[in-house]
């Protein structure tokens, strides 16, 4: 029994360093922008301690714990979390209702596209919280913060190409000890001023909201801060399970931010002035440098976190069908899971230096954080209430009592952000705004690109049987035929005919079919059909947390009597010049916009991980 035990205690532990970076660094600024003068007056006086306290308490209970932990974890598709997986639930039991389909995927896309618009201020707004603290160690450092910031991120993305295999076992540890340190902290502080404590209680957070109303309401937006990172429990469901993420909130990760919380509020009712940054005025100055090392360990920690999650959407949306086909590279030849796009990377890279010499602060950061992951918020819980309701057949009521608080509260919070949208909240909004136009318009050129190609396509299974006695010149090889639709006559295969007036012995049309499941089991990965003497056809399965090998795959033909070998076989490929036109479809800045991606895409043969010598393309031209 020691083995299970010992194994859960490990996924605990990789849980804590990959999955709670993000929340567990928000008790650098949370705290500090509640209570920021520059914001809103709020003076900092123990009645107004204990109502902010008790509104993070009851933040961190109703929406981490009440609402991801319990409810929406349980609402996962085949293991795996995340609005993009959860999007891909809801489509998939959603296909005899066509608007409910419409209105899935455009959530689920605006939810991706936020992420990526939170992905610019998440990294820059935790490294710059925890160098910071070099002002309050040495004030003569100040001038120093922003350059060894930008060093910081900087050289975090240029690692990403060589993997995180060998730094990511010291994570789980990392983050442990500060989750330790975040608690002890706390301890020390809350026994300065125990009575506050009585911040737990929620008529606090209540007599709060009621008598100031209007400071509390622009307060919410501060104390969003703290439940930043509860998107990550859910969307990392699938590498840890949902248990060992459960425990390490419950037992490691809660306990340590409500005492570090509970901690600062206590600095600030003994010493006022603390609000300046109450975080490292709470550490004792002999562990104040150890401390901003360790609290910037923390912040890159759940900066590669995300990174290394906008690397997993990205490969979803793109199994899925809703971006174009990207260069994913593997970092790790035991853990299929750590990849990296260099698009991507890149990209993130740019703009996150961009928001650190624009904003120059973490409170100026603070002012645009927050807006992009509430209304992530709000697609999840909607997405989570269609699954409870078709899934799960909730009575309505039930699921409206449920979840109409839960979409309540998410709502006050995007209310409540809404107002930093004029102080540099508009930035992950434009860009969140500018990838769900790309997502959006990718997924309808695709669909206007297969309608065009299904108007002058050719049944396959009758030209087959006409083709099986035509007296063409055979070549003695195997030719593969990848094709978008098992069922019509690839392009590549009439330009061969058209040109070169051979067969081969043996055709093959082969497609690649992915599933809105996160992973296909192998026994069903393949399925072969003879159409006729000679022809097949093969249908691969995926599913969209995996990577489509095609050389890999086509082992498994051999089990249905078809051997197949990628070195031996000639793959041809059809690849379309696209040609926009005014018309029906969308207009002709987007079709442009659409055949710009199109022929910017990685190629069908690199993304099969085809053998470039063993692949042959014919182009042809079609009007969109």
């Amino acid at each position: 029994m020691s083995a299970p035990r010992t194994s859960q205690s490990a996924l605990t532990l990789a849980a804590l360093g990959v999955v709670f970076g993000d929340i567990g660094t928000s008790p650098l600024y949370a705290m500090k922008e509640t209570f920021s003068q520059e914001h809103f007056p709020l003076p900092v006086v123990a009645d107004n301690v204990y109502g902010i306290l008790s509104l993070i308490v009851w933040t961190l209970i109703l929406v981490v714990t009440v609402k991801y932990v319990v409810l929406v974890m349980r609402a996962d598709n085949h293991g795996e979390g995340g609005v993009v997986a959860l999007m891909a639930r809801v489509l998939d039991r959603a296909t005899d209702r066509p608007r409910k389909r419409m209105l899935a995927m455009m959530a689920g896309l605006a939810g991706a596209a936020l992420f990526y618009g939170d992905g610019v201020i998440t990294p820059a707004i935790s490294v710059l919280s925890a160098v910071e603290g070099l002002e309050i160690a040495t004030p003569a450092m100040k001038p120093f913060v922003l350059p060894i910031a930008l060093v910081i991120l900087i050289s975090l993305f240029l690692i990403q190409r060589h993997g995180t295999t060998r730094v990511g076992r010291f994570f789980g540890p990392v983050v442990l000890l500060w989750f330790a340190t975040l608690g002890v902290l706390g301890v020390v502080n809350v026994i300065s001023h125990p009575q506050v404590l009585w911040a737990l209680s929620p008529h606090h957070a209540a007599r709060f909201a009621i008598e100031h109303r209007h400071v509390a309401f622009l307060a919410l937006g501060a104390v969003f801060l703290t439940v930043t990172g509860a998107e990550a429990l859910y969307a990392d469901m699938g590498h840890f399970g949902k248990a060992p993420i459960r425990r390490a909130w419950a037992f490691v990760v809660l306990p340590a931010l409500l005492l570090n919380y509970l901690g600062q509020g206590a600095v600030l009712i003994e010493n006022p002035a603390a609000a300046s940054n109450p975080f490292f005025l709470a550490v004792p100055d002999f562990l104040l440098l150890p401390m901003v090392g360790l609290a910037t360990l923390a912040t890159v920690i759940a900066s590669q976190a995300l990174i290394t999650g906008a690397f997993s959407l990205t490969r979803e949306l793109i199994q899925l069908g809703y971006c174009p086909r990207m260069q994913v590279q593997h970092t790790s030849g035991s853990h299929m899971g750590q990849i990296y796009v260099p698009f991507v990377n890149k990209t993130l890279m740019v703009l996150v230096i961009f928001a650190v010499l624009g904003f120059r602060s973490s409170s100026n950061l603070a002012a645009a954080y927050g807006i992009a992951v509430s209304l992530t918020m709000v697609v999840t819980t909607l997405l989570a209430f269609s699954v409870v309701r078709r899934d799960w057949n909730w009575p309505m009521p039930l699921a409206l009592l449920v979840f109409l608080p839960l979409l309540f509260l998410d709502v006050a919070f995007v209310s409540a952000n809404a107002l930093k949208v004029y102080d540099g909240g508009w930035v992950p909004l434009v860009f969140g705004a500018f990838v769900f136009l790309l997502l959006s318009t990718w997924r309808r050129g695709r669909e206007q690109l297969s309608e065009r190609l299904a108007a002058e396509a050719i049944e396959l299974d009758p030209f087959v049987k006409a083709l099986a006695h035509e007296p063409f010149p055979r070549a003695p090889l195997i030719a593969v035929f990848l094709t978008g639709s098992s069922g019509v006559v690839p392009r590549a295969l009439l330009h061969n005919l058209k040109h070169n007036m051979v067969l081969h012995e043996t055709t093959v049309f082969m497609s690649v079919i992915f599933r809105p499941v996160p992973r296909v089991e192998n026994s069903q990965r393949v399925l072969v059909e003879r159409m006729a003497p000679g022809f097949f056809r093969v249908r691969f399965y995926f599913g969209f947390m995996e990577d489509p090998d095609l050389p890999n795959a086509m082992e498994w033909c051999g089990e249905q009597e078809l051997v197949l070998n990628a070195e031996e076989v000639s793959f041809f490929l059809s690849r379309e010049t696209l040609l926009p036109t005014p018309g029906e479809g969308m207009p002709v800045w987007r079709e442009r916009l659409f055949e710009i991606m199109f022929r910017n895409a990685t190629s069908a043969a690199s993304f099969f991980n085809l053998p470039p010598n063993r692949v042959v393309e014919m182009g042809s031209q079609v009007a969109i």
